[in-house]
Order: structure tokens, then C-alpha cells, then sequence
């Protein structure tokens, strides 16, 4: 029986990016769970607004059913992430206890983990071969432009068809340098681990 993971997004690459960050991590350490994710796009505007959030919930929930799990990603913007993330959980989990939740915040924005692992993305999509990750990725406001900055052959990063292709190939052991990635790392095996225990 596959478990369920309602994925809350708020961009149009994130409704891709972000079901294939979880199915590496389930492959890589729970390959004998079958993962179905159900991807939900909202402006971020209206998530950190309460009845939205609450509306966006419960739409959420009658996708994945009682037994699933809630997975919110935005890009933090210029909110610190330590902040808003906890204020965000503390309202998901007022209308939904019952379900295991997690709430990330991406410092910036979600392509800053593309910066941090950039050397694994050489030559990918029109990246120069000889790409370094820059030494603060998540100090980077504008990563798309970077990305954009980076590629060769007049390419601009696209985010609906280049973030979910390098969702799929970057190293997450070199993003986990990343502060926020690291905590979306440990926030996605907590959700598969709960899952996988209450099958």
C-alpha cells in the first residue's frame, strides 16, 4: 500500500522539485515504501494567512486521507526561515495534529541548494562544466539569477523544467551544507520514517 504525502508548494517548478526530492530520500533509505505524493500550489501570500492556510489544509487532507502526511516547502524570501517556520508549524498543527507534518523553509529560496551543490550539477541543463558552488548559497538573494549567470549558449534558468531537473540529479550530501536544506533533508526522513511505521 503506498503512503500518501500531500506536498504544499508555493512555485510552479515546486509542484515537480519537490515529489522527486522525497522519492530520492525514500529510494535511498526506505526502498520498500511506495510513496504517492499529492503536490498542492499556493501563492505564499495566502499560506501564511490562516483561513487560507487552514482551507489549504483540509484540501490537502481529503487528497491523502487519515493515514498520509502534510510536507509544506517555501522559499523564506527575506523572512528568516528559523522564524516563520515554527510560527507556520504551530498553525498546521493546531488544525491537523492528528497527521505528521513537517514545515521547511528554504533560506532565500529553494535553488540556493542547487548553489550549494553546484559541482554536482556541472554540465547539466547548460551549466558550465566548470561550476563552483559559491561560499555563501544561502546568502544568495537572487539564485535564479545566478543559475541564469552560470549557463552558457545565452540559456536563462527556467524554473518550471530546470528546478525538477536538478531536483533530480544535485548531491544532497554537498546541499546539506545548506542549513535549510539540511533541515528539509531531516524533515522528509521523519515524515517517511512515521509513515513507514504506522503501515
Amino acid at each position: 500500500m503506498p503512503v500518501k504525502i500531500g506536498c504544499i508548494v508555493e512555485g510552479h517548478g515546486d509542484v515537480e522539485a519537490v515529489p522527486i526530492l522525497i522519492r530520492r530520500v525514500a529510494t535511498n533509505l526506505y526502498p520498500e515504501l511506495t510513496i504517492s505524493t499529492y503536490p498542492t500550489r499556493v501563492p505564499r501570500t495566502k499560506l501564511v494567512k490562516v483561513d487560507s492556510l487552514e482551507r489549504t489544509i483540509e484540501l490537502t487532507v481529503r487528497r491523502i486521507g487519515k493515514q498520509g502526511a502534510i510536507f509544506i516547502i517555501l522559499d523564506s524570501d527575506d523572512d528568516c526561515p528559523a522564524e516563520l517556520g515554527p510560527e507556520l508549524l504551530q498553525q498546521v498543527v493546531k488544525i491537523r495534529s492528528d497527521l505528521p507534518i513537517s514545515v521547511v523553509l528554504a533560506k532565500c529560496e529553494f535553488e540556493a541548494w542547487f548553489l550549494a551543490a553546484a559541482e554536482s550539477l556541472r554540465g547539466q541543463r547548460g551549466l558550465k562544466n566548470d561550476l563552483q558552488s559559491p561560499s555563501n548559497p544561502e546568502g544568495i538573494r537572487d539564485a535564479k539569477g545566478w543559475l541564469s549567470r552560470q549557463m552558457e549558449d545565452n540559456r536563462t534558468y527556467d524554473e518550471r523544467n530546470d528546478q525538477p531537473a536538478f531536483a533530480a540529479r544535485f548531491d544532497f550530501e554537498q546541499a546539506r551544507n545548506a542549513d535549510s536544506f539540511d533541515k528539509c533533508y531531516r524533515d522528509i526522513v521523519r515524515l517517511l520514517c512515521e509513515l513507514q511505521d504506522n503501515q
